[in-house]
């Protein structure tokens, strides 16, 4: 995942604060599945959300379609 932790958020990529988001979750010692060392289904459909729009996007990119950035969420 690149890095854009240092972007404004309105200048973040949707698949890198959807895979962000995840992370905290996963990391936050209060959530009770992760003190009890279960998944957590919320981050695994964040997870899920950002890997369906970065395929969506090479697919897209493959069939030579433009995609407006202001449309997609950058």
């Amino acid at each position: 995942m690149k890095d854009e932790s240092h972007l404004p958020v309105s200048e973040q990529s949707i698949v890198f604060r959807l895979r962000k988001r995840a992370e905290i979750r996963r990391q936050n010692q209060d959530r009770k599945s992760v003190q009890e060392g279960r998944p957590d289904r919320i981050s695994d459909l964040l997870e899920e959300a950002a890997n369906e729009i970065e395929r969506l996007r090479e697919r897209n990119s493959e069939l030579g379609w433009q995609i407006n950035p202001d449309r997609m969420g950058q």
